[in-house]
């Protein structure tokens, strides 16, 4: 469990990470460089879980070591599937990553979401859903395994 006291804040026990999968750990279905050495090290605090679509047909492949569960859903109505992932896990002590519009209601079930923007780019729309927004998959997860850093952006 990661556990996160923030200043002005209820303090935030973790126990779940769910992100998803092209355009937040992947582009163009091959995971970014340096995700899965930081997934493999938050593995030993919390769940990973790892969304998709498969649209490319290469998740499973390229997840291999990560330590986390991959969790796939039909291509239609994501958003609402990704949501009902995250509401059975238990929102309240799960983070989630992404950059799609489609990962607006999994944003909206979860305690603390991070958009990022990578080589796909982000969703405006998104944006104003997130707690944080990093410039990276890799910043996203360095913000999680740094309180510090987690404070300094989320202090009240």
């Amino acid at each position: 469990m990661l556990e996160y006291a923030i200043p002005g804040r209820k303090t935030m026990e973790i126990e779940n990470l769910v992100l998803d999968y092209n355009g937040t750990i992947a582009v163009d279905g091959k995971v970014l460089e340096g995700v899965k050495e930081l997934l493999l090290k938050l593995s030993k605090y919390v769940k990973i879980y790892i969304l998709t679509a498969d649209t490319y047909g290469t998740a499973r492949k390229e997840c291999e070591g990560i330590g986390g569960e991959i969790l796939t859903f039909p291509r239609e109505n994501a958003g609402k599937s990704k949501r009902d992932i995250v509401k059975k896990l238990g929102g309240e002590k799960t983070i989630c990553i992404g950059n799609g519009f489609n990962d607006i209601p999994m944003f909206k079930e979860s305690i603390l979401s991070i958009a990022v923007i990578e080589g796909e780019g982000a969703s405006g729309q998104l944006l104003i859903h997130a707690d944080i927004i990093a410039r990276s998959i890799i910043e996203a997860l360095e913000i999680i395994t740094n309180r510090d850093k987690m404070k300094a952006t989320l202090r009240n």
